[in-house]
């Protein structure tokens, strides 16, 4: 049980571990504002140490980056009292001891008054995609039960993409803002600093089916996955003393947040079987080859990304453990085509 429960986050960290800072732009600009003593700076594991929260900060929020100790601290020895000081009046102790339990009471009192009175919620970034995500999980919900009528559920199907589709690319332009120029050089930057981020697949991938006029309810799986984690998340950082929350929300972010691993999995599953459905739509009158196409390079770039590597590997090997010895022992004529395939996805 301790290793599962250390699973996701020491797959986080080798995806961390194995980031190209290098070809990164914005790792240059983030080690140039570290103010580290200049001997530190060459320990490896320093370097480490501020690369895993570079990952966090710009990839992968929900890497959990461990504190880090820096040797011996900087503040000078508390000096030991001497017989001059130690020999005060016994009277200037006691009204010392007055006035410092006084104040002692009062700043208690302040802080159990601001404890009960929480500041109001402000409409930041995070706030905001808390709202849309919300809206985003109600209506997939919608559009995924069956006793929904069918023109509804198909309207709330397209609002769903649209919703996480306006989420993402808001969460795209607060975190990397917009290019510094708008030609293919600064275009060709921003994009290789943007592909990688999980905003940026949610964003091709929703954009791949709301504009289609095929209508897969499995496609909301990842969706109503991907929503339920914000909020989840949201919920637990901002609620935690509601009541409310207490009462009819806490159990079910505990499980989100201790499942991370299992919905990521479930949605690495769904996306590659959609990748399926959309080849088997192409002998139906609904078929579409454009975004078949659009698709499997969006399943591509899950394959390689750190972000979906971990996942999208993992459910691959279990196909080709699967389909490799079905191939070699009925098909053998299929080991040509299969091997200049995997050499396309590969490369």
């Amino acid at each position: 049980m301790g290793e599962e429960k250390e699973d996701p986050q020491k797959l986080k960290r080798l995806a961390a571990d194995s980031y190209d800072y290098d070809n990164d732009s914005r790792w240059p600009d983030y080690w140039a504002n570290v103010l580290i003593p200049p001997h530190m700076s060459s320990r490896s594991d320093v370097v480490s140490h501020f690369k895993r929260k570079f990952y966090q900060r710009y990839v992968d929020s929900d890497l959990v980056v461990e504190p880090m100790s820096f040797g011996s601290s900087s503040q000078p020895p508390r000096p030991t009292p001497t017989p001059s000081s130690s020999s005060a009046p016994p009277r200037s102790n006691d009204q010392a001891r007055a006035r410092s339990t006084g104040s002692t009471n009062r700043t208690s009192g302040t802080s159990a008054t601001a404890g009960s009175n929480p500041p109001p919620l402000r409409w930041d970034r995070q706030t905001i995609l808390f709202s849309v995500n919300a809206w985003v999980f109600v209506v997939a919900f919608l559009a995924a039960v069956p006793v929904i009528p069918k023109h509804l559920s198909h309207r709330a199907y397209r609002l769903s993409f649209m919703g996480t589709t306006c989420s993402s690319l808001y969460s795209l332009y607060s975190q990397y803002g917009k290019p510094r120029a708008w030609n293919m050089q600064a275009l060709q930057v921003y994009f290789q600093s943007i592909i990688a981020s999980k905003d940026f697949i949610y964003f091709v991938y929703c954009l791949t089916f709301v504009t289609s006029h095929l209508c897969l309810k499995f496609a909301l799986i990842p969706i109503l996955c991907w929503s339920f984690e914000h909020v989840a998340k949201f919920l637990r950082r901002n609620f935690s003393r509601s009541t409310l929350y207490r009462k009819y929300l806490e159990e079910p972010c505990v499980w989100v947040e201790s499942n991370n691993t299992t919905l990521n999995i479930l949605t690495s599953h769904a996306e590659i079987g959609l990748g399926f459905l959309l080849i088997i739509s192409l002998f139906s009158w609904q078929r579409n080859i454009i975004q078949t196409f659009m698709y499997w390079q969006l399943l591509k770039l899950m394959y390689h990304v750190p972000v979906t590597a971990a996942y999208h590997q993992s459910v691959w090997a279990k196909i080709g453990r699967t389909i490799n010895p079905l191939v070699h022992r009925y098909a053998p004529f299929l080991k040509t085509p299969l091997s200049a395939v995997q050499r396309w996805w590969l490369r």
